[in-house]
């Protein structure tokens, strides 16, 4: 299975995402991580347009194409980006979930990006009006699970009790 999380930054997608990898055994593929290294590979471009998902859609699709259940972990914005993750799971033939990860307290939302640290080294991470003015639109059929308010483990645990996840540790 892939699992293709989204959302602005600052919803919590990548510590859910991190949690949820780590609770299934499956692999996790963080975009942030991946245009990371491609900046520091030489790569002068602040926005590195699509290949940082495309590099990841690919190595989703070896490590499905293997067996192994992945979960990609980025802002997903735009259907194109979501595209990419259709196109890995259908190619190896396994089922997709797409998660929305939101904040919807905007005071809260706000708080958490103006107090986030990185754990990517050289990695910056946006500012407020950056996050609220991004170009992200809506994701119908994605299933949403509001963070405002909660902990992480109740987040996780909304996650792991969706049918297909559910099939997935007891299976």
């Amino acid at each position: 299975m892939l699992i293709a999380f989204g959302g602005l930054p600052g919803a919590g997608k990548s510590t859910l995402a991190r949690a949820l990898a780590f609770e299934t055994g499956a692999v996790w593929l963080r975009i942030d991580s991946v245009e990371q290294a491609l900046r520091d590979s030489g790569d002068p471009g602040g926005d590195m347009g699509p290949a940082g998902y495309m590099a990841a859609a690919a190595v989703a699709g070896d490590n499905l194409r293997l067996g192994r259940c992945v979960v990609a972990d980025s802002v997903n914005p735009l259907p194109v980006t979501r595209g990419l993750w259709a196109g890995a799971a259908e190619a190896a033939g396994v089922r997709l979930l797409e998660i929305e990860i939101a904040c919807s307290d905007p005071a809260e939302h706000r708080a958490r990006v103006e107090t986030r640290v990185t754990d990517i080294p050289g990695h910056d991470l946006p500012d407020w009006e950056a996050v609220v003015t991004r170009d992200y639109a809506p994701w119908p059929g994605a299933v949403r699970i509001d963070t405002s308010g909660r902990d992480v483990s109740a987040c996780l645990g909304e996650i792991l009790a969706l049918p297909p996840l559910r099939d997935l540790m007891s299976g």
